[in-house]
């Protein structure tokens, strides 16, 4: 008598509660078929959810209870209130709580989600949350490894070292369930008042480009699957060149420009995000004024997103809005406007309708899912339509293991989330990083332990580890003084618009003059922190020893100075010497101003 063994049934997750596996709730099943399996059971309702991204705000102790926000993001709805009342289960946020309580938020976050009718999970996307010098772009690194920003990794152009970053930012971003990044920018700088320098790789294509890659393959690996963290590269197809700098956040200024004719250039850099085959894409708010068949903002645009993302560049990943195309946001004591430049006249159901037309999929920072619906249901969308966006979104979080187990291990993050060794190489990251533009003599590295030092912005506990610290200039025997890029502040009632760093690179009046007559009375070490091509002729001259930084400790400048360890970082755009000259550049030309002071590329070492 044959008798045979029946193959144990594979564990499965009744996401649905009928009692029985479905093609979806299968894990042996193809990603294609489990798409396709939880699409049919969709309603309208559902699947116009899943098409936005909302901000949320996270309670300090990682509960879902209705306790007040604070701050700016006070307004910000809680994540399982965005799921039961709207079906939007894709969210990102700014403000978090130590590890342990955003760990156990997520796994929150999740078992709501795990209730809800069909049981599809959430999605959860940040912005960078591992730079030393957190700026209006990116959040405060806290518990994570800190590292510089992009620029610095440009400077040391190491593309090994980019993708380890990328591996291990990976992981802490794993731990407490972050399985979005909302980066990395591959923009040119080849504006140098544009806010958002700091979060590019520099002015050169083909360095951005190669850092892209790396930073990709890093958080992805070579094919993304549970262990990757999805990338969504930003913003095609570059959002370099603004007119003047003044950034299209902001009603000040809504187009780009190219007086160099040169838009081509700036979609180079993203072809390393395809090379890399970056989950995600995210266009700009800007209208780039002439390039299309119409003068209309990147996320409307058809010619953009379709003609030359999807059909050109052959890219089939999702597409999601920047933040805040649709709808007015209520700051309570001001209202942002939407970033809909071009279609400012349209009404709110008709920019949804435009930007699902341009090829879009998601909207970011909106929760207004009812104006899909909508369009459906009135006959100016098809659910067709609707289903290719749903596909590509539901594609993602499939691959990305979401349905199948995505819960983290509270206590194990605690122990994965700044680990003693991923800190101490964002740190020596930073000592390389730093950029030597001037050593008069010889002047660095200089003695530990025999000189009086004079400081300026720098924390007197860390700089009495290498010298002693005085308190007059002129009992000195070396300044060591650092700066930071200046810029002017808008005139506004929008905070967000406050923080961006617009403006002249140029230090003014009595500023200028305080520095100036400081390092006039003793030798002076300058550090300057350049998150924008900062204008320093007169303080190059009479410095004895310049570095520029993009995000370093104190402890990383000294170990610099006092010949610990070695600059090793070249410059990722050029520094002007005057206002002139940035003025008479062109918006969208790499290294183009007249008679810079430091060329792109340069830096020295000892």
């Amino acid at each position: 008598m044959n008798s045979c063994k029946t193959k144990p049934e594979t564990p499965y997750r009744d996401l649905n509660k009928n009692g029985k596996k479905d093609v979806y709730e299968d894990i042996t099943q193809s990603v294609e078929n489990r798409v396709s399996d939880l699409l049919s059971q969709m309603n309208v309702e559902e699947k116009a959810g899943v098409m936005f991204i909302s901000g949320v705000r996270i309670n300090e102790d990682g509960s879902l209870d209705d306790i007040p926000g604070k701050g700016m993001f006070a307004k910000m709805p809680q994540a399982n209130k965005l799921l039961e009342e709207k079906n939007i289960n894709n969210v990102n946020f700014w403000v978090a709580p130590n590890t342990k309580a955003l760990a156990t938020w997520y796994n929150n976050i999740q078992k709501a989600a795990e209730n809800s009718r069909l049981g599809i999970p959430f999605t959860v996307a940040s912005d960078p949350r591992h730079y030393f010098s957190s700026n209006v772009f990116a959040m405060a690194a806290n518990e994570f490894s800190q590292w510089p920003e992009q620029l610095g990794f440009a400077a040391i152009g190491d593309e090994k070292l980019m993708r380890q970053f990328g591996d291990i930012a990976r992981q802490e971003y794993k731990a407490v369930g972050i399985t979005e990044a909302l980066h990395p920018m591959a923009d040119l700088a080849t504006e140098p008042r544009w806010p958002r320098v700091s979060g590019t790789f520099g002015e050169d294509a083909d360095l951005a480009g190669r850092m892209v890659k790396a930073y990709v393959l890093g958080f992805q690996g070579d094919h993304l699957d549970s262990n990757g963290v999805a990338c969504m590269t930003k913003h095609f197809s570059g959002g370099g060149p603004q007119k003047e700098g003044l950034d299209s956040h902001f009603e000040f200024h809504k187009g780009q420009i190219y007086p160099g004719n040169n838009f081509n250039y700036h979609i180079l850099p993203f072809e390393g995000a395809f090379a890399a085959h970056t989950a995600a894409m995210m266009p700009y708010y800007g209208v780039p004024v002439d390039q299309t068949s119409e003068n209309v903002g990147f996320g409307f645009n058809r010619d953009i997103i379709t003609k030359l993302l999807r059909e050109k560049y052959e890219y089939d990943g999702v597409v999601c809005t920047d933040w805040g195309l649709i709808t007015d946001s209520d700051m309570g004591f001001t209202v942002w406007p939407a970033r809909a430049w071009g279609v400012e006249g349209l009404s709110e159901e008709d920019r949804v309708k435009k930007v699902i037309d341009a090829g879009c999929d998601q909207f970011g920072g909106e929760s207004r899912p009812e104006l899909v619906v909508k369009l459906v249901k009135e006959g100016r969308i098809t659910e067709q339509r609707i289903d290719e966006s749903v596909r590509r979104i539901l594609r993602l979080k499939f691959t990305l293991g979401l349905f199948d187990n995505p819960f983290v291990n509270v206590e194990k993050a605690t122990q994965i989330v700044g680990k003693p060794e991923w800190k101490k190489l964002g740190e020596e990251t930073q000592r390389r990083s730093l950029t030597l533009l001037k050593n008069e003599n010889n002047t660095l590295p200089l003695k530990e332990g025999t000189l009086k030092i004079y400081i300026q912005d720098i924390d007197p506990k860390v700089a009495a580890l290498y010298g002693t610290v005085v308190e007059n200039p002129k009992s000195a025997d070396i300044a060591i003084i650092r700066l930071r890029t200046p810029w002017v502040p808008f005139d506004t009632k929008n905070p967000m618009a406050r923080g961006f760093h617009h403006g002249d690179l140029d230090f003014k009046g009595t500023k200028k003059d305080s520095i100036i007559q400081l390092l006039k009375t003793v030798p002076t070490i300058v550090d300057i922190y350049i998150d924008r091509p900062a204008v320093i002729p007169e303080i190059s001259h009479y410095a004895k020893g310049l570095l520029a930084n993009y995000g370093a400790s104190d402890a990383a400048l000294l170990d610099v100075v006092f010949g610990k360890a070695k600059p090793e970082g070249k410059l990722p755009f050029e520094l002007p010497s005057s206002m002139e000259a940035v003025r008479n550049q062109k918006e969208d030309l790499p290294h183009d101003s007249k008679n810079p002071l430091f060329k792109y590329g340069f830096g020295l070492s000892y």
